[in-house]
């Protein structure tokens, strides 16, 4: 059977090599940690990312980058979005011509404000890059652990890869759809982070459910305004990657990002929040990407705009939710 190697193992990395291995696939799951690597190892758990959870006997464990990836039939890329660039030019030294790729990683990356796809498509050489899928959709890695049913979608421009990837992945729990869309699968899994951020503000703020309803509805509208000027298609933000993953990450009480939002609109400082987390909250980082790109495109975003100021300038929260709300009036299709 194939073989498959993880790259990064926080609880999304580890769920889902655990997913393939619990398949029968025999998976190699790479972690940066070396004393994380031998404590899997032992004790056939993650307990730092992904307590609770007994991993597959069919699960091995490496600190060492060239054995992940070297000779793998499929290698999935799995580390924080910031982190991705790294990570894919010290493995490429080791991918075999035929292995299938897979971006599970959500972001855009600050500085260059790239997406993950437009990082693979930097590194790797073009005939390569074409045929990565891109994983997205609303899926709490909790969840998939527990083999809750879960679907979610994998974007590639090579339908053959989509489909391929689309086999390897799908379980009786794990239900995966194919696409065309990258620029909008992975968008939407991005800035959706960052809308969940200012849903969370809204609860810690103590406003009601329609503060959340609007924030979704109105941060979809944002989401879809930056994937339309840079490509996207305007279906994929209805679907899964768009607003499936919007409304779990606004809503979820496992959401990391939801939680930073709640515990800044109670009044607590960022850095403090951050300090005391040992998993990433992938919205933080992102937001200053998202706004920079919307400024970049000339593009209106609202939430955004508000959600950095409040991460960034320290802007009071109650006044960012005020001025949101006294912006002048206009037609919802603006």
């Amino acid at each position: 059977m194939m073989q498959i190697g993880v790259v990064g193992a926080g609880s999304w990395g580890t769920t889902l090599a655990d997913l393939l291995a619990d398949k029968g696939y025999p998976v190699q799951l790479w972690a940066y940690e070396t004393e994380l690597v031998e404590r899997m190892r032992s004790n056939r758990e993650n307990d730092v990312y992904l307590s609770g959870v007994k991993l597959s006997d069919r699960l091995s464990f490496t600190n060492s980058i060239s054995d992940a990836v070297a000779g793998k039939g499929l290698v999935l890329f799995v580390p924080p979005s910031q982190v991705l660039r790294g990570v894919l030019q010290a493995a490429l030294p080791y991918l075999s011509p035929s292995t299938l790729l897979v971006s599970a990683s959500k972001g855009i990356e600050n500085d260059s404000l790239k997406t993950m796809s437009e990082l693979f498509n930097e590194v790797l050489p073009q005939e390569r890059a074409a045929q990565v899928g891109y994983l997205s959709g609303p899926s709490f890695a909790k969840e998939v652990a527990q083999r809750l049913p879960t679907a979610v979608a994998v974007a590639a421009v090579d339908e053959v890869a989509a489909q391929k990837i689309q086999q390897v992945f799908s379980t009786e729990t794990f239900r995966v759809y194919t696409n065309s869309d990258v620029v909008g699968t992975e968008l939407g899994g991005a800035l959706k982070n960052v809308i969940a951020l200012a849903a969370g503000v809204a609860d810690g703020l103590g406003f009601g459910y329609n503060s959340r309803a609007a924030l979704i509805t109105r941060g979809l509208a944002e989401m879809s305004r930056i994937g339309l000027a840079l490509g996207a298609d305007p279906k994929t933000f209805a679907g899964l990657a768009g607003m499936g993953d919007l409304v779990l990450t606004c809503t979820g009480d496992l959401s990391r990002n939801r939680s930073v939002g709640i515990e800044i609109g109670r009044g607590r400082q960022l850095d403090a929040i951050l300090s005391e987390m040992t998993m990433v909250a992938e919205g933080v980082k992102t937001t200053l990407s998202a706004y920079q790109l919307a400024r970049k495109l000339n593009v209106e975003t609202p939430i955004i705009d508000q959600t950095y100021q409040i991460l960034y300038e320290g802007k009071d929260a109650r006044t960012a939710v005020s001025e949101l709300m006294l912006r002048q009036l206009k037609s919802e299709g603006h």
